[in-house]
């Protein structure tokens, strides 16, 4: 067996179990911010995120970079522009991951302030983004 495409393998159903959080948690936002306060939907809801949070996207993540730091090693990508312009959508992909892991917390404590046209709009940019990884990876623009 091949180590490197069994890393690969993983790394890509890492990157999908990620992106299918990343996509859905800021549709449960879109729904829960429209819910009254400590109403049992609102409950469903935190329930709903707090565990899409911890048993998905969290570890999909770590999986993610790990995977990808172990297949950038052994392809050397670090010399590669195509792979500085995917490392730096993926910080920003991890940077939206905090925001997002913020934003069950505040739902949490109630104390979410935003709109569901902001976590709408949210809700768009793990999609940009991932067109952005996958163009620079299967294209290599650069």
């Amino acid at each position: 067996m091949d180590l490197f495409l069994w890393i690969k393998a993983l790394h890509v159903i890492s990157i999908i179990a990620w992106m299918a959080g990343m996509l859905y948690l800021p549709r449960l936002f879109v729904y829960h911010a429209a819910t009254e306060i400590g109403s049992e939907q609102s409950e469903t809801f935190k329930i709903m995120e707090r565990r899409l949070l911890k048993a998905i996207i969290n570890p999909a993540m770590i999986a993610s970079w790990g995977f990808g730091l172990w297949l950038a090693w052994e392809l050397q990508a670090w010399q590669d522009g195509w792979f500085h312009a995917k490392f730096t959508f993926v910080l920003i992909m991890s940077g939206v991951h905090g925001h997002l892991s913020s934003c069950v917390k505040k739902f949490a404590r109630d104390e979410n302030k935003r709109s569901q046209r902001y976590y709408r709009i949210l809700n768009e940019v793990p999609t940009v983004l991932m067109i952005g990884i996958v163009i620079f990876v299967i294209v290599k623009p650069f």
